[in-house]
């Protein structure tokens, strides 16, 4: 994981409330732990956790362990305040894995962490090897055969990210990897996951969404209802941010998972 990406990190992270400020779509955090369902996680491992959005709901909605971890200086100090245990040990090694006991948690989450990490490989070995049998990963990255991220390069010939762009700078320098949801299920299968659910979050708590709302209840209740028909009517291969839920499993079974927008 490059350097340079954790101290950009660090500036966007000084003011808290401006990491609210994502597009609707992108509301990846809230569905925490809705998205668990009635797996009965009993010990989690948050990646690269930030500022601790899903650390926090798990917190306070759900009987379980969690141990947060992240690089930044800045995000820690978020995550300390929240009482949960944290780590800073590098994810990205080829060499060095994780501070973990084989089968030490049932569930690991990894939400748009992926696409920063030079070493893939070893990165998902480490998951596949300190969760249990049967225990879950849920992971999600952009998908770049969106929609909303073919925009730039089809219509206009430019490329996904700006260096010089405040909105983009992050993306510049951090994103190493560029995923499609079918290259993404295709490298999870080969370390022994299972596709077990496809989650799409629908607006509600992004910081965008909220001040539509504010300005008029129907304008967002429009928008939510075509955000809502787009995903029901869309190829998952075309959401742009969806959350995989697998499983670890030794033996591969024929692809079949459900499809839930919450």
């Amino acid at each position: 994981m490059r350097k340079d990406a954790i101290t950009i990190e660090e500036s966007r992270v000084a003011d808290e409330q401006a990491s609210l400020a994502f597009p609707p779509f992108k509301e990846r955090h809230r569905v925490f732990p809705a998205i668990f369902e009635n797996r009965n996680h009993k010990k989690i491992l948050d990646l690269a956790a930030g500022i601790g959005y899903v650390t926090q709901r798990v917190l306070e909605n759900y009987p379980a362990k969690i141990i947060s971890h992240d690089l930044s200086p800045s995000c820690l100090k978020h995550l300390n305040k929240l009482g949960a245990p944290t780590l800073d040990f590098d994810i990205d090694s080829s060499d060095t894995g994780f501070p973990f006991a084989s089968s030490s948690f049932d569930a690991v989450i990894s939400l748009v962490t992926i696409e920063h990490v030079l070493f893939v490989d070893e990165f998902l070995s480490e998951i596949n090897r300190i969760l249990c049998d049967g225990g879950y990963l849920y992971i999600s990255t952009p998908n770049y055969a969106a929609p909303e991220y073919l925009v730039e390069p089809v219509l206009y010939g430019r490329a996904y990210h700006h260096p010089s762009s405040p909105a983009s700078r992050y993306e510049f320098y951090a994103h190493v990897r560029y995923f499609t949801f079918k290259t993404l299920g295709v490298m999870l299968e080969a370390h022994g996951f299972a596709l077990d659910a496809v989650y799409l979050a629908m607006p509600e708590g992004s910081e965008r969404y909220q001040k539509l709302h504010q300005e008029s209840k129907l304008k967002a209740f429009a928008f939510r209802s075509l955000m809502r028909l787009k995903a029901q009517l869309l190829p998952l291969h075309r959401a742009p941010e969806p959350i995989l839920c697998l499983q670890k499993t030794s033996v591969m079974r024929p692809p079949r998972f459900k499809k839930v927008l919450l």
